[in-house]
């Protein structure tokens, strides 16, 4: 359906995420999955995906984390840092993230994934 090249990057244990990729296989729609947990994005890694959201960093932090409250909930942190809060506890990033080409969204609901095919 798509010639654009379609990258998942999802956490396995997560069913939103899960869903997202069963989205993909009802659409006959190849992809790429990377698992963020096993497999940490990169610092450019993460910010190309957070321009390719076209959102505040912030906005992609789950706050409502454990590891958030107990870690980072307290502190004013900058973009920057909230980057680097992710790529150290993967956990943090809202899920799924479904990238084609230079768009991308989060997939809750998984219809979502249609605005950027």
């Amino acid at each position: 359906m798509s010639s654009i090249p379609v990258t998942v990057y999802h956490n396995p244990r997560c069913a939103k995420s899960r869903e997202a990729l069963a989205y993909l296989d009802e659409r006959k729609i190849t992809y790429e999955v990377v698992n963020y947990i096993n497999e940490p994005l990169t610092f450019d890694q993460l910010n190309d995906v957070i321009d390719a959201l076209n959102i505040d960093v912030a906005s992609l932090v789950r706050k409502n984390e454990a590891t958030w409250k107990t870690l980072f909930a307290d502190k004013e942190l900058e973009d920057d840092e909230l980057i680097f809060a992710m790529i150290e506890h993967p956990k943090l990033m809202q899920r799924p993230i479904v990238l084609a080409g230079d768009k991308a969204v989060i997939a809750r609901p998984s219809s979502k994934i249609d605005d950027i095919l």
